[in-house]
């Protein structure tokens, strides 16, 4: 058995496929999970209203396919913020995430990725950062609750693009179930622009890491980025996130139409085996 796990990201097959294909296609590629998305859109976010007769058949289907659905994407607070300056959008956010919480304890999801952004279709300011951490303290409440562990993932845009920044918050809550879940290509863009380390930012999260998603990005560039022609050095960076315990990793990419699409998924796994292979240097657990 190997001393870690590599997921896929649900988005990068095609939306057309039932979660029974899906599942067969993260099998078949080699992937130990995936990792479930709950975006702004009103079809993903319908998800968090599943029946508990449709949460126990999703179990069911988890179990019959031996494949787990393990982490979240919650990436609707980008449309319902905890920083919004509209109360009602604030409490839309902290009606997802409470729901969220609770979908991920009924079907065994252990983490859920935070978007780490205080707004993002409105200007942020003094108010959207401090009702931000607010709800944040809130929300970790929340998963307390529930045992289940949160992690900031670091975005595209300068509010929390390293680990550094979402360290800051994770400080401010001070609570076990708050953590970084980072993005390597999202840091490796925002340090290369701020001219600093991507090794030495993941540093600042020691003992806070929950996981790592495993994204291909060009300087400016955070999306739809073709591992392999992109400038993340995912050796260095899955090297450090080793040595500071990291052992979940998640290969982020998106459909975007290919015909060769399985092809594409099933070379995302074989390289990032290759690195996490050679990065544990043989190690079992």
């Amino acid at each position: 058995m190997r001393p870690y796990l590599l997921g896929i990201y649900e988005k990068a097959m095609p939306s057309f496929l039932t979660w029974k294909e899906k599942m067969i296609c993260a099998k078949e590629a080699g992937f130990d999970y995936i990792e479930i998305s709950i975006d702004e859109t009103d079809d993903k976010l319908s998800r968090l209203e599943w029946t508990e007769q449709e949460r126990s058949e999703f179990i069911d289907l988890m179990r019959g396919m031996q494949m787990p659905v393990r982490s979240i994407c919650l990436s609707g607070h980008r449309k319902y913020p905890f920083g919004s300056h509209d109360e009602s959008v604030r409490a839309r956010s902290m009606e997802i995430m409470e729901k969220a919480v609770v979908f991920a304890h009924d079907l065994g999801i252990r983490t859920i990725q935070l978007a780490g952004y205080d707004v993002y279709y409105e200007e942020g300011d003094e108010q959207t950062r401090a009702m931000f951490l607010e709800n944040l303290k809130k929300a970790a409440g929340i998963a307390a609750v529930y045992g289940i562990v949160l992690g900031f993932e670091t975005m595209e845009t300068d509010f929390m693009n390293t680990v550094a920044k979402a360290m800051a918050y994770v400080k401010k809550v001070d609570s076990p179930y708050l953590h970084v879940y980072p993005d390597l290509g999202n840091i490796t863009n925002a340090c290369l622009q701020a001219g600093t380390s991507v090794t030495d930012d993941l540093e600042t999260g020691r003992g806070h890491l929950v996981a790592m998603h495993l994204k291909e990005t060009v300087p400016g560039v955070f999306r739809e980025v073709p591992f392999g022609s992109g400038h993340v050095d995912f050796e260095a960076g899955i090297n450090k996130a080793w040595e500071l315990g990291v052992r979940r990793y998640l290969t982020e990419f998106w459909y975007t139409g290919e015909e060769n699409w399985k092809e594409i998924v099933k070379d995302a796994n074989d390289r990032m085996r290759l690195i996490l292979d050679r990065v544990s240097g043989g190690e079992t657990c």
